[in-house]
Protein backbone atom coordinates (compact mmCIF):
# COMPACT_ATOMS: atom_id res chain seq x y z
CA UNK A 1 0.00 0.00 0.00
CA UNK A 2 1.30 3.27 -0.50
CA UNK A 3 1.56 4.83 2.98
CA UNK A 4 -0.50 8.36 3.80
CA UNK A 5 1.16 11.66 4.12
CA UNK A 6 1.11 12.39 8.11
CA UNK A 7 0.13 15.27 9.73
CA UNK A 8 1.35 15.73 13.09
CA UNK A 9 -0.09 18.88 15.16
CA UNK A 10 2.63 20.29 17.40
CA UNK A 11 1.44 23.81 18.29
CA UNK A 12 0.68 23.57 21.85
CA UNK A 13 1.83 25.79 24.35
CA UNK A 14 2.26 23.11 26.69
CA UNK A 15 0.83 25.43 29.59
CA UNK A 16 0.03 22.42 31.98
CA UNK A 17 3.59 21.41 31.56
CA UNK A 18 4.61 24.86 32.50
CA UNK A 19 6.07 23.38 36.25
CA UNK A 20 8.18 20.65 34.46
CA UNK A 21 9.09 22.51 31.13
CA UNK A 22 9.52 26.49 29.86
CA UNK A 23 11.74 27.03 27.11
CA UNK A 24 10.96 24.20 24.52
CA UNK A 25 7.45 23.62 22.77
CA UNK A 26 5.32 20.63 24.07
CA UNK A 27 6.60 18.08 21.44
CA UNK A 28 10.38 19.29 22.10
CA UNK A 29 10.12 18.28 25.58
CA UNK A 30 13.07 15.86 26.82
CA UNK A 31 12.06 12.27 27.26
CA UNK A 32 14.51 9.71 27.85
CA UNK A 33 17.28 12.10 27.26
CA UNK A 34 15.50 12.92 23.83
CA UNK A 35 12.86 15.48 22.28
CA UNK A 36 9.87 13.48 22.59
CA UNK A 37 8.90 14.01 19.19
CA UNK A 38 12.07 12.99 18.09
CA UNK A 39 10.85 9.60 19.56
CA UNK A 40 7.74 9.89 17.85
CA UNK A 41 9.34 10.49 14.67
CA UNK A 42 11.76 7.25 14.89
CA UNK A 43 8.05 5.57 15.25
CA UNK A 44 6.12 6.56 12.04
CA UNK A 45 9.87 5.56 10.42
CA UNK A 46 10.13 2.31 11.45
CA UNK A 47 6.41 2.12 10.45
CA UNK A 48 7.03 3.06 6.94
CA UNK A 49 5.84 6.51 6.70
CA UNK A 50 7.85 8.63 3.68
CA UNK A 51 6.28 12.14 4.26
CA UNK A 52 5.04 14.38 7.33
CA UNK A 53 3.78 17.70 7.63
CA UNK A 54 4.30 19.30 11.02
CA UNK A 55 2.26 21.58 12.42
CA UNK A 56 3.67 24.36 14.20
CA UNK A 57 3.17 27.43 16.17
CA UNK A 58 4.30 28.12 19.95
CA UNK A 59 8.30 28.53 19.35
CA UNK A 60 7.61 26.92 16.37
CA UNK A 61 11.88 27.74 15.04
CA UNK A 62 12.57 25.27 17.82
CA UNK A 63 11.46 22.40 15.97
CA UNK A 64 12.22 23.54 12.63
CA UNK A 65 15.57 24.46 13.66
CA UNK A 66 16.14 21.29 15.01
CA UNK A 67 14.78 18.38 12.32
CA UNK A 68 15.30 20.62 9.52
CA UNK A 69 13.74 18.86 6.07
CA UNK A 70 14.97 15.08 6.86
CA UNK A 71 14.61 12.99 9.95
CA UNK A 72 15.91 9.39 8.97
CA UNK A 73 13.67 8.30 6.34
CA UNK A 74 11.09 11.26 6.63
CA UNK A 75 11.01 14.07 4.30
CA UNK A 76 9.39 16.65 6.48
CA UNK A 77 7.19 20.07 5.72
CA UNK A 78 6.18 22.57 8.00
CA UNK A 79 2.94 24.50 8.07
CA UNK A 80 3.39 27.23 10.52
CA UNK A 81 0.21 28.81 12.57
CA UNK A 82 0.65 32.82 12.46
CA UNK A 83 -2.63 32.75 14.99
CA UNK A 84 -4.00 29.39 17.45
CA UNK A 85 -6.11 27.54 14.99
CA UNK A 86 -7.16 24.92 17.23
CA UNK A 87 -6.58 21.61 16.17
CA UNK A 88 -8.92 21.56 13.58
CA UNK A 89 -7.75 24.42 12.13
CA UNK A 90 -4.25 22.69 11.81
CA UNK A 91 -4.89 20.19 10.73
CA UNK A 92 -6.73 21.28 8.05
CA UNK A 93 -4.30 24.04 6.58
CA UNK A 94 -1.44 21.06 7.20
CA UNK A 95 -3.84 18.67 5.36
CA UNK A 96 -3.99 21.18 1.76
CA UNK A 97 0.30 20.87 1.96
CA UNK A 98 -0.25 16.66 2.03
CA UNK A 99 -0.07 14.85 -1.45
CA UNK A 100 -1.77 11.41 -0.46
CA UNK A 101 -5.50 11.19 -1.11
CA UNK A 102 -5.44 9.81 2.18
CA UNK A 103 -4.29 11.37 5.81
CA UNK A 104 -2.75 10.29 9.26
CA UNK A 105 -3.46 12.80 11.30
CA UNK A 106 -1.83 12.55 15.13
CA UNK A 107 -1.04 14.63 17.91
CA UNK A 108 2.63 15.76 18.41
CA UNK A 109 2.03 15.33 22.36
CA UNK A 110 0.89 11.82 22.79
CA UNK A 111 2.55 7.63 21.65
CA UNK A 112 -0.01 5.28 20.56
CA UNK A 113 1.21 1.89 19.19
CA UNK A 114 -1.59 1.13 16.74
CA UNK A 115 -1.53 -1.75 13.05
CA UNK A 116 -2.45 0.59 10.52
CA UNK A 117 -3.04 -2.37 8.13
CA UNK A 118 -5.51 -3.97 10.71
CA UNK A 119 -7.47 -0.65 9.90
CA UNK A 120 -7.38 -1.22 5.97
CA UNK A 121 -10.38 -3.46 5.38
CA UNK A 122 -12.08 -0.91 7.06
CA UNK A 123 -10.90 1.57 5.45
CA UNK A 124 -11.13 0.15 1.97
CA UNK A 125 -15.04 -0.82 2.65
CA UNK A 126 -16.20 2.81 4.18
CA UNK A 127 -13.50 5.36 2.96
CA UNK A 128 -14.12 7.48 5.35
CA UNK A 129 -12.50 8.90 8.86
CA UNK A 130 -11.56 5.85 10.78
CA UNK A 131 -9.97 6.48 14.65
CA UNK A 132 -7.84 4.25 16.63
CA UNK A 133 -9.58 3.74 19.45
CA UNK A 134 -7.89 3.00 23.11
CA UNK A 135 -9.71 0.76 25.94
CA UNK A 136 -9.12 1.95 29.42
CA UNK A 137 -9.64 1.56 33.07
CA UNK A 138 -11.85 4.70 33.43
CA UNK A 139 -13.03 7.15 30.10
CA UNK A 140 -14.07 9.58 32.25
CA UNK A 141 -10.94 12.35 31.58
CA UNK A 142 -10.74 11.51 28.42
CA UNK A 143 -14.72 11.57 27.10
CA UNK A 144 -15.76 8.24 26.23
CA UNK A 145 -16.56 6.82 22.23
CA UNK A 146 -19.24 4.42 21.54
CA UNK A 147 -18.08 1.73 18.59
CA UNK A 148 -21.14 -0.78 17.57
CA UNK A 149 -21.37 -4.02 15.40
CA UNK A 150 -20.43 -2.46 12.14
CA UNK A 151 -17.64 -0.28 13.88
CA UNK A 152 -19.49 2.65 13.38
CA UNK A 153 -18.09 5.39 16.11
CA UNK A 154 -20.22 7.33 18.23
CA UNK A 155 -18.87 10.08 20.89
CA UNK A 156 -20.43 9.96 24.31
CA UNK A 157 -18.42 12.73 26.06
CA UNK A 158 -17.24 13.25 29.77
CA UNK A 159 -18.34 12.84 32.55
CA UNK A 160 -18.84 8.90 32.06
CA UNK A 161 -16.94 7.11 34.37
CA UNK A 162 -15.86 3.57 34.22
CA UNK A 163 -13.93 0.91 31.42
CA UNK A 164 -14.80 2.10 27.60
CA UNK A 165 -12.82 3.40 24.86
CA UNK A 166 -11.64 6.93 24.03
CA UNK A 167 -9.70 8.81 21.07
CA UNK A 168 -5.96 8.03 20.63
CA UNK A 169 -6.05 11.25 18.67
CA UNK A 170 -4.57 9.15 15.70
CA UNK A 171 -6.85 9.57 12.45
CA UNK A 172 -6.50 7.93 9.08
CA UNK A 173 -8.75 10.13 7.24
CA UNK A 174 -9.81 11.17 3.42
CA UNK A 175 -8.21 14.53 2.87
CA UNK A 176 -11.12 15.15 1.15
CA UNK A 177 -12.55 15.82 3.99
CA UNK A 178 -9.91 18.74 4.71
CA UNK A 179 -10.65 20.57 1.49
CA UNK A 180 -14.46 21.01 1.32
CA UNK A 181 -14.64 22.03 5.22
CA UNK A 182 -15.07 25.89 6.47
CA UNK A 183 -15.33 25.35 9.66
CA UNK A 184 -14.43 28.60 11.50
CA UNK A 185 -11.60 28.74 13.24
CA UNK A 186 -10.29 28.03 16.40
CA UNK A 187 -12.21 24.34 15.93
CA UNK A 188 -11.20 21.09 17.56
CA UNK A 189 -10.61 18.08 15.11
CA UNK A 190 -12.32 15.57 17.87
CA UNK A 191 -15.76 17.82 17.93
CA UNK A 192 -15.33 18.40 14.18
CA UNK A 193 -15.00 14.47 13.28
CA UNK A 194 -17.81 13.44 16.19
CA UNK A 195 -20.22 16.28 15.14
CA UNK A 196 -23.67 14.77 14.53
CA UNK A 197 -24.13 17.47 11.78
CA UNK A 198 -21.92 16.67 9.50
CA UNK A 199 -22.52 14.58 6.99
CA UNK A 200 -20.94 11.16 6.79
CA UNK A 201 -19.85 8.22 9.54
CA UNK A 202 -16.64 7.93 11.40
CA UNK A 203 -15.35 4.39 12.26
CA UNK A 204 -13.39 3.14 15.07
CA UNK A 205 -10.62 0.49 15.53
CA UNK A 206 -9.05 -0.65 18.58
CA UNK A 207 -5.05 0.30 18.78
CA UNK A 208 -4.36 -1.93 21.35
CA UNK A 209 -0.73 -1.18 21.87
CA UNK A 210 0.91 0.90 24.58
CA UNK A 211 -0.12 4.83 25.18
CA UNK A 212 1.43 7.50 26.52
CA UNK A 213 0.55 11.25 26.50
CA UNK A 214 2.64 13.62 28.16
CA UNK A 215 0.12 16.64 27.97
CA UNK A 216 0.21 16.56 32.37
CA UNK A 217 3.40 16.74 34.46
CA UNK A 218 2.10 12.72 35.64
CA UNK A 219 1.86 11.31 32.05
CA UNK A 220 5.28 13.08 31.63
CA UNK A 221 7.01 11.53 34.15
CA UNK A 222 5.55 7.91 33.09
CA UNK A 223 6.75 8.59 29.92
CA UNK A 224 10.43 8.91 31.06
CA UNK A 225 10.27 5.24 32.55
CA UNK A 226 8.48 4.08 29.35
CA UNK A 227 11.04 5.06 26.90
CA UNK A 228 13.86 4.53 28.86
CA UNK A 229 13.15 0.90 28.61
CA UNK A 230 13.30 0.73 24.97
Amino acid sequence: MTMPDLVILCGGKGSRLKSVISDVPKPMAPVAGHPFLEILLSYFCDLGFENAILSIGHMASVISDHFGDKFRRLNLHYCVDPEPLGTGGAARAAAKLCKTETVLVCNGDTFVEFDLQQAMPLWERTRSPIVFALRVPDAERYGRIHIDENSEAHFIGRGHPGEGFISSGVCLTPRALFLSDDTPIPFSFEDFLFDSQRRGKIFAIEAGGRFIDIGIPEDYHAAQHLFQSR
